[in-house]
């Protein structure tokens, strides 16, 4: 028995699902993705990578601005699909939508919930400390993140791990769970698992405000900080210059035994001093610059010893 899916999705993460879907041979009917944004110094209008995909392979593809729209429903119920793949897809499904096709909803999310519900799992998990996280996939319900779970893959967070890095091998990991997902499915095999109630945290959205680095926070807690924002959206301190503060995201960095006031260069090749221990910055990028090592970030710009950081 083939499936006839419909896929919603926008970024990489769910182009690679995509990817996976269309290869194990199921009938994708129609591909829904986020509308084209203009992006860029040109502000030229940029379709979203699994638009770009879903063209590739000869799909459908629908872009509505909500699918709170009645007609946007409609036309969903009208493609009679047996169930629906979500992957990053960007926004908020309604019960109409939910129930239209035979199987519901499935939605794939990188992280073992109920840790770590909602927009930023991957960030979120290498900010606080993690060692391990996951993806898996559930039925999707009304509430956020809140289904039972369907399929689990456990993925070890490396000390050394980004947001980047590790983003690429959740992406990875998910989308080769697509196809035995499916597969139970046919069979009638899938046990979905309630959620515990216990452990319940929220990967809220990224700010500016969260992301800023705040120096008076132990050494190790900011070394991860800056992991879990690298590249995307970027720690950031500010830089007092002659037209006025600059800002400079930190894109890596490492803690290292030493001691001082919060905030306060402690050598010439910026060991910054914590409110516990300090961090010697590895990997920079000056607003409006692209990124660079330490010691090529110095020769551009001067932070000696006894320089306080905003």
């Amino acid at each position: 028995m083939t499936l006839r899916i419909a896929f919603m999705g926008t970024p990489d993460f769910a182009a690679r699902s995509l990817a996976e879907i269309a290869a194990s041979g199921h009938e994708i009917a129609r591909v829904y993705t986020q509308p084209p944004r203009r992006r860029g110094r040109g502000q030229s209008e940029q379709k979203t990578p699994v638009h770009q995909l879903a063209e590739i392979l000869g799909i459908p593809v629908e872009t509505p601005a909500s699918f709170r729209d009645p007609e946007v429903i409609a036309g969903f119920r009208a493609l009679d699909v047996d169930v629906a793949a979500v992957v990053a897809y960007g926004q908020i499904l309604p019960q109409d939508a939910l129930d239209a096709p035979e199987y519901g909803c499935l939605n794939l999310h990188a992280s073992l919930l109920p840790r770590w519900r909602g927009a930023a799992p991957i960030q979120r998990a290498i900010m606080a400390g993690d060692t391990t996280t996951g993806v898996q996939i559930q039925q999707m319900e009304a509430g956020l993140d809140t289904g039972p779970i369907l399929l689990s893959e456990v993925v070890p967070i490396k000390s050394e791990d980004t947001a980047a890095s590790l983003h690429d091998r959740l992406m990875e990991a998910g989308a080769l769970m697509w196809p035995r997902t499916l597969s139970a499915l046919e069979r009638g095999s899938l046990e979905a698992v309630p959620q515990p109630e216990d452990g319940v945290t929220y990967a809220h959205k990224i700010s500016s405000e969260v992301a800023r680095i705040d120096w008076t926070r132990p050494a190790a807690e900011l070394a991860n900080h800056i992991r879990g924002l690298s590249p995307f959206p970027g720690a950031w301190f500010q830089l007092a210059s002659e037209k006025g503060p600059v800002r400079v995201k930190v894109l890596l960095a490492e803690t290292v035994s030493a001691e001082g006031g919060a905030g306060t260069a402690l050598d010439d090749t910026l060991t910054i001093a914590c409110g516990d221990g300090a961090v010697r910055l590895i990997k920079l990028q000056r607003e409006g610059k692209g990124a660079m090592k330490a010691e090529d970030f110095l020769r551009g710009t001067s932070i000696p010893a006894g320089t306080v950081l905003g």
